[in-house]
């Protein structure tokens, strides 16, 4: 790894910024060769593994090169499931926070009218699954016509989804000039199709799978028998006694049984899978992100593109059966330097996928032996007193960055007449304030949000009761969360 820092990749002081609040300290090898190039506006191939940081690789470009002041969007974003969406939409805004970017986010299970009313707003990017992006074309709640960078997400998930052909009825949908960049873990045959038919000669970038694999995670196997899965289950996560650990299952009906299972046994534990509500699934993500319970079990549904800093293990309860798979639950453990397990149940039948995953990832696995009565009895004692006490409170560097920040509520929005430009104007020439303390503007019909940054929102809501905004004197107070 060389010495690069991001102000050496051309990223300007604002962006800089919110990327040291992130906890951010020098771009990693998808980074330091993507963003130079998407500057340039050059079309771009990625191939690259999860945990590799390509979501700031696209992110801090987009949040570089779109207008503020241009209410539509500029920027689409694909992703293949519903969590990466909003989990992308999340970081841009976090990346573009002192740029005032407001990223939205669209996707199935979630009201149309209300995704159609957010789109209504000043959106500098979109980010959603290729059937709702689709839905609102359609509907004409989503107008294209200023979309100058085109980012495909995971494009070997939504090949594997069943999505090319509707990313590819999307792009047809685009201004013909624009930037595009695609990001792969690998590159199928469509996929490069894809690249030849809709990218202008684009520089392809590889980033080297085996060290993302194997670099930070010690993988170890246990063959069980299928009788006796649940039972090693809880001896290995008494002789590891993980801090946090998600436990993969290939079925929602094998996450509905397990959970059960290690709740009577006294675990802190929730669950995530495709049946619950979309909501509910966001509530236990940003649960298990703060770290009110250590175990989370889950479908691979959990297993792209989330990123949780401080998982300790991984569990297959069950084997994968795609080799991506195992590439993709494995690497939500190790990341950002530290050190994670990755351990896999393997019944006797499931020799195959592991021969597989291991030609896939390059090495064998480590199998090792159940651990003995003794072992177990020996570290019940520190796992009983750790399930009792509270886990440690996580603090998410999104949460951090915006510790100064207060988002103030007016009463008055469209209907008014009122734009974003016009708070700018006013909340700029406060006493003590200027355009820099001013955040993300959400313009609603009869009501309007303001960020206000580096700590001064009482400054400006004591100002703003009375001073107009266009003429009128609108009623503040702090926006309730």
């Amino acid at each position: 790894m060389t010495n690069t820092q991001f102000k050496d990749l051309g990223i300007s002081e604002n962006i800089e910024r919110a990327l040291e609040g992130l906890g951010f300290t020098s771009p990693t090898e998808v980074q330091t060769k993507v963003i130079p190039a998407a500057l340039s506006k050059r079309d771009i191939s990625v191939k690259s593994q999860t945990g590799s940081g390509k979501t700031a690789a696209f992110g801090i470009p987009i949040c570089e090169m779109v207008d503020w002041d241009e209410n539509k969007p500029q920027a689409l974003v694909l992703t293949p499931t519903r969590e990466l969406a909003m989990q992308v939409s999340q970081d841009i805004m976090s990346f573009g926070r002192f740029k005032r970017i407001k990223a939205t986010a669209i996707y199935g299970k979630q009201p149309f009218a209300y995704q159609s009313a957010e789109l209504k707003q000043k959106s500098h990017v979109v980010v959603g699954t290729p059937g709702r992006v689709m839905d609102h074309i359609e509907r004409h709640t989503l107008d294209l016509s200023k979309v100058e960078i085109l980012v495909i997400d995971e494009a070997d998930e939504m090949l594997s989804m069943g999505f090319i052909e509707l990313v590819e009825s999307i792009i047809k949908q685009l201004p013909k000039k624009r930037l595009t960049m695609l990001f792969s873990a690998t590159l199928p045959k469509d996929v490069e199709k894809l690249c030849h038919k809709y990218m202008d000669n684009p520089l392809d970038i590889e980033i080297e799978k085996t060290d993302l694999v194997n670099q930070h995670i010690d993988h170890s196997v246990y063959v069980v028998r299928q009788e006796l899965k649940f039972s090693l289950l809880k001896d290995i996560t008494v002789v590891e006694n993980p801090d946090s650990c998600i436990i993969f299952c290939r079925t929602k009906d094998n996450v509905d049984q397990l959970v059960d299972q290690l709740d009577e046994e006294g675990y802190t534990v929730d669950k995530i899978h495709g049946g619950m509500e979309q909501n509910e699934r966001f509530d236990v993500m940003n649960d298990f992100k703060r770290g009110d319970f250590r175990y989370l079990i889950a479908t691979d549904v959990a297993a792209r593109g989330i990123d949780i800093d401080r998982i300790t293990h991984v569990i297959n309860y069950d084997m994968p059966m795609e080799n991506e798979s195992y590439v993709h639950r494995t690497g939500r453990t190790g990341r950002a330097g530290a050190v994670g397990k990755a351990i896999t149940l393997v019944t006797p039948y499931e020799d195959k996928f592991l021969a597989s995953v291991e030609k896939y990832i390059g090495f064998n696995i480590p199998q090792k032996d159940a651990p003995s009565k003794e072992q177990v009895v020996k570290a019940r004692t520190a796992f009983k007193e750790k399930m009792k006490q509270q886990p440690e409170i996580k603090v998410d560097k999104k949460e951090q960055l915006n510790e100064d920040i207060t988002k103030l509520y007016f009463n008055g929005g469209k209907k008014k007449k009122i734009r974003a430009v016009d708070f700018v104007g006013t909340i700029a020439k406060l006493d003590g304030i200027s355009a820099e303390d001013i955040g993300i503007i959400t313009i609603q019909e009869n009501v309007s949000y303001v960020e206000i940054l580096n700590g001064k929102g009482q400054l400006v809501l004591k100002q703003m009761r009375n001073t107009t905004v266009k003429g009128k004197l609108l009623k503040v107070h702090v926006a309730h969360k």
